[in-house]
């Protein structure tokens, strides 16, 4: 997904710097910040962003007004108010030229990024927003857990997973996911790659015994390591609603069809040197 180029009009240093501070580890790029109307008109005119973060009160005029000459430009683009004030006058007026939301000082993380992304989801997709905002995350943590764990490189790819079911051959943990959003993850693979991470991870020399109930505890440990790093990835940029994980629970055998309930679901596969190694996350949100 391409980046939202957002612009934040505030004649308040600190503000904008605090917004910009939000939309950091997102896929909101800030692309310009204007202090007067004067400004935002012409860096708007200039930059075309998608959406744009809103003040009330500016020196030249008010967000009212700037909003109403930004959309003379392009009615079609999304204005946020973000102003200490919000009341039904403001709002009404607001809404008679076209702004699409309005949100209170001080404002949070996750009421920022929830408000934006409610309003581009007509242009990017809801599957879209929780991959690049969600899914990724874990990508991140895979690639990393892996590293830190095993000191193996990964090749990593992520793509959408429209299967209601997943065919095991090996040991799959699953691992569910609570608070926001909700979902669950399952990382598997075969017996090979298993018992070949666990003596990495665990040290075990060439000719030394690993039993399978070992290397499957190694890999339990692992999974709840790594789901662990995702759902605290995720939690860096929503800090509001925290996302949770449940204990890890492992399933072992060949032929093992794992049911998947209606979520939306990304496949991640880490290539490494010692087999693949997969994860499937899926959230509820985004149906």
């Amino acid at each position: 997904m391409e980046k939202v180029k957002v612009m934040i009009v505030d004649d308040s240093k600190v503000s904008r710097a605090m917004i910009k501070g939000h939309l950091a580890k997102t896929n909101f790029e800030v692309c310009a910040e204007a202090k007067t109307v004067a400004e935002a008109v012409e860096m708007f005119s200039e930059m075309r962003p998608q959406i744009i973060t809103m003040d009330m009160n500016l020196p030249d005029a008010d967000g009212i007004e700037c909003s109403r000459r930004i959309h003379l430009i392009d009615p079609t683009v999304k204005i946020v108010m973000i102003s200490a004030m919000k009341d039904a006058s403001l709002m009404t007026a607001g809404r008679e030229v076209g702004i699409s939301s309005f949100l209170q000082k001080p404002i949070s993380t996750n009421e920022l990024i929830e408000t934006m992304m409610t309003l581009c989801q007509s242009e990017v997709g809801k599957i879209a927003i929780l991959r690049e905002s969600y899914a990724k995350a874990f990508v991140r943590a895979l690639q990393q857990g892996i590293y830190s764990m095993i000191g193996v490189h990964a090749e990593v790819s992520l793509e959408v997973d429209e299967r209601r079911f997943l065919d095991v051959d090996g040991i799959a943990v699953i691992v569910g996911l609570t608070g926001y959003p909700t979902g669950r993850a399952i990382m598997h693979m075969d017996f090979d790659t298993m018992k070949k991470y666990a003596s990495l991870m665990l040290g075990i020399e060439e000719g030394e015994e690993l039993s399978d109930e070992e290397a499957a505890d190694s890999v339990e440990e692992a999974v709840n390591i790594i789901i662990g790093r995702g759902a605290s990835n995720v939690n860096d940029v929503f800090k509001d609603k925290e996302l949770r994980i449940t204990p890890p629970g492992t399933i072992s055998g060949n032929h093992i069809r794992i049911a998947s309930p209606k979520l939306t679901t990304f496949k991640i596969t880490a290539a490494t040197k010692i087999g693949d190694i997969n994860l499937s996350v899926g959230f509820a949100e985004g149906e």
